[in-house]
C-alpha cells in the first residue's frame, strides 16, 4: 500500500517556500487552507478575521455563494476559446459593467496593470489619432507616491524606489506632479498631453483622500486642455467606498475606468479598460489584446459581481459601516493611533512609531486572530470584505485597541 502523504504543518510549509519561490513577498507567517466569507483558516485550523480582503479583490468575501455558482456553472461549459471567435458570456458582461459604470465600451483584460498598460496605449493612440499630437510625442501625467503596478512601464512613472531601482531603463513619456495639487497638474498640461492618469484615493500610499473638489478639479482641467481623464479604481472601485466607484463622491465621469480586483469576486483575474466610445474606438483589430482577456469563465465570474452590485446592497454596506469604522479610529487616536484616513470600508491608519512598525503591529493583530497589512513606516490598511458584520469589525477594533494598549 501506498503510505498517506503526510500533511506539513505552518512553518514547515513556509520554510519549503524559501529556496523555491522568488523573494518578491514579505508575507505574514500565516498559511491559509480554507476560507469563508470574512473568515480564513490556517493549516492548523486557527480562524483569522480577514481585514485586507485580498487589497480590495476579496470585496464580496471568500468564496460568495452568488460567485461561486457562476464559476461552476460555467466550468461545466467552456473556459477559454480566445478572442479568435466569440464566446456567448462576454456580450452581456460588457453591456452590463458599461451601464454600471455609466461609460460605453469595454476592453477586457486579465490583471489590474494589465488594465493600466492597456489604458496608457489607448491615451496614446487617441492622442496621435483625435487630439494631433506628433507621433511618438505623446505625454501622461500621473501623481507622486502612485501605485499602478509594477510593470517595467508602470514603475517607469512610480516615485517608490523599492520599485524602481535596478530595473531601468525607463520608459519615456510620463510627467509626475504632487498629488491633490491642482495648480502642480495646470503647470504640467500641454499640448503633448494624453492623459492625466490617478488613483481617486491612493491606496499603496496609505489610502490618501484628495481634497474636496480635487477630482472634479481633474475631470474640469482635463475637459479645458483637451486631454483625457483615467480614474484607476482598480483597489477604490466596486463598491469599496460606498459607493460603486470613488469618483461618485464627488459626481466626476472619467473618459476611462480602469477596474480589476474585485471584478474576479476573489476567484479568477479579471480586469477592464472602461471608457467612452470615442476613446476606445481608437483600436482597431490586431493593435491590442488578450489571450485570456473576456474568456468566458471570466466573463460569467464578471457578470456576477456586476450583478451583486447593480442592487446596490454592497455600496449601502460599505457606506453605512464605513461610519462604525471611522468612530471606531476616531475612538483609538491618542490611545497609539495618531492619525487615519477612511472612506467606506477602507482605512489606512497611523500607528504611534514608539509602538512599531505596521508591520510588527500586523504580527501582533495576527496574533490575535486578525489579518491586516502594512504599508510604508508605521501605517497598516484596513480593507475588509464588504460583507463584514457590524459585530466582526467592533470585534477587529476592540483587537487592535488591545495590540496599542
Amino acid at each position: 500500500m501506498t503510505a498517506p502523504v503526510r500533511s506539513r504543518d505552518s512553518q514547515e510549509l513556509i520554510r519549503a517556500e524559501e529556496p523555491v519561490l522568488a523573494h518578491n513577498y514579505h508575507p505574514l507567517p500565516v498559511v491559509v487552507a480554507r476560507a469563508e466569507g470574512t473568515w480564513v483558516e490556517d493549516v492548523e485550523g486557527r480562524r483569522y478575521l480577514d481585514l485586507l480582503a485580498g487589497y480590495s479583490a476579496l470585496n464580496f468575501g471568500h468564496r460568495h455563494p452568488a460567485l461561486i455558482e457562476a464559476a461552476h456553472r460555467q466550468l461545466d461549459r467552456l473556459t477559454l476559446t480566445s478572442r479568435a471567435f466569440h464566446n456567448d458570456r462576454l456580450a452581456e458582461f460588457a453591456e452590463r459593467l458599461a451601464a454600471l459604470t455609466g461609460l460605453d465600451m469595454v476592453l477586457p483584460m486579465n490583471t489590474g496593470a494589465e488594465a493600466v498598460e492597456s489604458a496608457v496605449k489607448v491615451a496614446r493612440k487617441w492622442a496621435y489619432d483625435v487630439k494631433g499630437v506628433p507621433d511618438g510625442r505623446a505625454t501622461i501625467v500621473v501623481a507622486a507616491d502612485n501605485f499602478h503596478g509594477r510593470t517595467t512601464t508602470i514603475v517607469s512613472f512610480s516615485t517608490d524606489e523599492t520599485a524602481r531601482q535596478g530595473f531601468g531603463p525607463f520608459t519615456p513619456g510620463f510627467r509626475i506632479v504632487p498629488y491633490n495639487d491642482l495648480a502642480a497638474l495646470e503647470a504640467a498640461v500641454d499640448e503633448t498631453t494624453a492623459a492625466v492618469l490617478i488613483e481617486p484615493i491612493q491606496g499603496e500610499a496609505g489610502v490618501i483622500i484628495p481634497d474636496d473638489g480635487y477630482l472634479a478639479g481633474v475631470r474640469e482641467l482635463t475637459r479645458r486642455k483637451g486631454c483625457l481623464f483615467i480614474a484607476d479604481e482598480i483597489q477604490s472601485g466596486l463598491g469599496r467606498t460606498g459607493g460603486t466607484l470613488a469618483v461618485e463622491h464627488e459626481s466626476v465621469v472619467p473618459d476611462m475606468v480602469l477596474l480589476g480586483k474585485a471584478l474576479g469576486g476573489g476567484i479568477v483575474p479579471v480586469s477592464a479598460v472602461v471608457a467612452r466610445r470615442e476613446v476606445l474606438g481608437v483600436l482597431r483589430p490586431g493593435e491590442h489584446g488578450s489571450t485570456f482577456g473576456g474568456n468566458p469563465l471570466a466573463a460569467a465570474v464578471g457578470t456576477a459581481v456586476v450583478e451583486l452590485l447593480e442592487t446596490g446592497e454592497f455600496q449601502r454596506r460599505a457606506a453605512e459601516l464605513g461610519t462604525t469604522l471611522r468612530d471606531g479610529l476616531t475612538e483609538l487616536v491618542g490611545k497609539g493611533v495618531v492619525g487615519f484616513r477612511s472612506r467606506g470600508l477602507w482605512a489606512g491608519v497611523d500607528i504611534d512609531p514608539a509602538l512599531g512598525t505596521g508591520r510588527e503591529v500586523s504580527e501582533r493583530l495576527m496574533r490575535e486572530g486578525v489579518l491586516v497589512k502594512d504599508t510604508h513606516g508605521s501605517t497598516i490598511r484596513l480593507a475588509p470584505p464588504l460583507t463584514i458584520t457590524g459585530e466582526e469589525l467592533a470585534g477587529a477594533l476592540a483587537a487592535l485597541e488591545r495590540v496599542l494598549g
